[in-house]
């Protein structure tokens, strides 16, 4: 039977070294020669740290104009827009495609911007609220909206009046049912649905 007293061969003698001391400092020894083990060169572990730089060049047409831009290729449409286009008209709301307040025509279809990588428009006619009419001659949807009173704050109202055109556009709308359902990923905070719902509708039986 083994003395529970006798020694252990593994743990030094007393010299001024507690046992928690030599485990602290067994595992640091240790953990420093598997970092000197397997380490890869300085120049590997450099190269994986960087972050991606690659940028790429894309073409829009944006409210009629030609546009060449350099982008990251993560940028969203609504980013390019705003950032690097200074078209702040497209309001950047949730940012995860929720609200609705980013939407804008690509190839005369709504989209939410926030959720639409620039690079995937390449080639693409853009239209957002600041290419749709002017001062002088609105569109029919704004010229609506302002008779209709269909909008509070204003700043979901971008938003709603491009998706508005979109649904126009697509033509699926028949009844105020299936214009309430095909424009409920435009939030309104305010709460103006009902005068968006008489704009709309105005528009769409002219």
């Amino acid at each position: 039977m083994t003395n529970k007293k006798e020694k252990n061969s593994l743990v030094p003698e007393n010299n001024g070294t507690t046992r928690r001391e030599f485990i602290t400092h067994s595992a640091a020894l240790s953990a420093g020669i598997a970092i000197t083990v397997s380490s890869p060169s300085k120049k590997i572990l450099d190269k994986v740290k960087q972050p991606a730089t690659g940028h790429m060049v894309i073409s829009l047409q944006v409210n009629g104009k030609a546009k060449s831009l350099e982008i990251d290729p993560r940028t969203t449409l609504l980013d390019a827009l705003r950032e690097k286009m200074h078209l702040t008209g497209t309001k950047k709301g949730c940012d995860r495609g929720q609200c609705g307040a980013c939407t804008v025509l690509v190839n005369n279809t709504r989209v939410n911007s926030c959720l639409t990588l620039a690079a995937m428009c390449d080639g693409s006619k853009v239209t957002t609220i600041e290419g749709l009419g002017t001062p002088d001659k609105l569109h029919p949807v704004q010229q609506a909206f302002l008779k209709h009173d269909a909008f509070q704050c204003g700043y979901c109202t971008p938003g709603q009046i491009c998706s508005s055109i979109g649904l126009i556009k697509e033509g699926h709308a028949k009844t105020d049912a299936d214009i309430r359902e095909l424009m409920s990923g435009n939030i309104c905070r305010c709460g103006a649905y009902q005068n968006i719902l008489d704009a709309v509708k105005e528009v769409q039986n002219a």
